[in-house]
């Protein structure tokens, strides 16, 4: 597959970064030579042109690229950039926006005459994360494959939880209520093998299925509570698009420091919400607006070290479900090691989803876990594959590779020893982000 990327900002940088792994054909496009810097030891190719130029455009080859992918910051520039590339030749095009409008499906039609074939809206899907784990406040992470049939559930254990300090050959995992696919220990992913255990502070990967969830709750030691009270520091659109999502289940408390924005977001918000023209990185200020009292803080500004600190004063005021928009790719790390909470980071949601649209038919879904650095991939399989040969204990798996579970006729089930893949099913793969390619092995 051949792509062209125009825009070498943070989003389209991690793009080609991702996608170069695959050993896709890439081409990184921007009009700022600077942002092309330091870029010479990555296996795509960058060149220098304005991203709504036909010279420029032709230049790099867009008349036989298979996906066009514009993520400039100026929504207009990249719907230009689009509408050229698909008369020029590009098969497929994909635009970053931020009208919402322009997602309503009465007009994909419309926008696939002007020829722009796909829209993503970075903070949509950040702020639907988000929701998503307001609503799951138990666990770090959710996401869910086939119809809801296999669960990935990402969990810190603490000293209270069961399943800490027990060998993985001791016996005390052999059921089909779960599987542990990965442990996060200190930045390090480990793929468990029998002598392995699980440590108090560890981020466990679990996959499961809807039925067990409870039950890997109680294992690992965590209490399900209740959000009623929410805090968001800023009024960005992230937050906005959060609050349209929840805001009637939740009594919600914005803090914004610019009065501006602050009546901007009230214009497009309805009257339960209370958006207040304060500092929120304010130490008293948080203290004032009962954040003692909030069952959740949400840190959504644009600073990425704006949002670690203010999420490390809501955990010291004892505020349960920590939530912080960390941009900056150095921080994530960071931020881990600080155990703030969940992160949220839109560039590398937008780049998941982007990857989607690359993808063979037979990866019908694949996603990102920074933190862990990553992938769960979904992988149909077909006649023939290796991983039909033999149980599961006895194919020669990648050493960073682990399959957690299979869907069959709409069932989702637990992968063990024992297991017979067929073909048909869909099979879940958790593994490390370098070790991708090694799977084309097995299907």
């Amino acid at each position: 597959m051949k792509i062209l990327i125009v825009g070498a900002g943070e989003v389209g940088t991690h793009l080609a970064k991702l996608l170069a792994r695959e050993k896709v054909n890439i081409t990184l496009l921007d009009q700022d030579a600077s942002r092309l810097q330091d870029l010479e030891n990555y296996d795509f190719l960058t060149k220098e042109g304005a991203p709504n130029s036909i010279h420029d455009l032709q230049d790099a080859g867009v008349a036989s690229v298979d996906l066009f992918i514009a993520v400039t910051p100026l929504e207009s520039v990249n719907m230009t950039a689009c509408m050229i590339a698909k008369n020029l030749g590009a098969r497929q095009t994909l635009a970053r926006i931020d009208n919402y409008e322009y997602l309503l499906p009465k007009n994909r039609d419309f926008f696939e005459k002007l020829g722009i074939n796909h829209f993503i809206y970075p903070e949509v899907l950040a702020a639907h994360e988000i929701t998503e784990s307001l609503q799951k406040n138990w666990m770090r992470k959710y996401l869910s494959f086939g119809n809801g049939e296999l669960i990935l559930l990402s969990i810190k254990v603490r000293q209270n939880a069961e399943i800490i300090n027990k060998k993985f050959i001791s016996g005390f995992f052999n059921h089909n209520h779960y599987r542990v696919v990965a442990i996060n220990r200190n930045l390090q992913t480990i793929i468990p093998s029998g002598n392995d255990e699980i440590i108090a502070n560890d981020t466990v990967y679990f996959i499961t299925t809807k039925e067990n969830i409870d039950f890997v709750r109680r294992q690992a030691g965590k209490e399900d509570f209740k959000i009623k009270n929410v805090m968001i520091l800023g009024a960005t659109r992230i937050a906005q698009k959060i609050v349209q999502s929840i805001s009637n289940d939740y009594n919600i408390k914005i803090l914004e420091k610019d009065k501006d924005a602050c009546y901007a977001l009230s214009e497009k918000l309805c009257n339960n919400t209370l958006i207040i023209n304060r500092d929120g990185r304010d130490v008293d200020v948080l203290r004032e607006e009962d954040i003692a009292n909030m069952d959740a803080f949400v840190a959504v500004t644009e600073s990425s070290e704006a949002n670690m600190l203010a999420c490390l004063v809501a955990k010291g005021f004892g505020v349960k479900k920590i939530i912080a928009e960390i941009e900056n790719l150095d921080y994530i790390a960071l931020s881990e090691q600080m155990d703030i909470g969940s992160l949220i980071n839109k560039k590398i949601i937008a780049a998941g989803y982007i990857h989607q649209i690359t993808l063979n038919s037979d990866v019908l879904d694949i996603r990102t876990l920074p933190s862990a650095d990553a992938e769960i991939v979904e992988i149909g399989v077909k006649e023939g594959d290796k991983i039909t040969k033999k149980q599961i204990k006895h194919l020669r798996m990648p050493s960073d590779v682990n399959i957690g579970g299979y869907i069959r006729n709409g069932v989702g089930m637990i992968v063990n020893g024992d297991t017979q893949i067929l073909p048909g099913d869909h099979v879940i793969v958790f593994c490390k982000a370098s070790e991708h390619t090694p799977l084309k092995g097995l299907f």
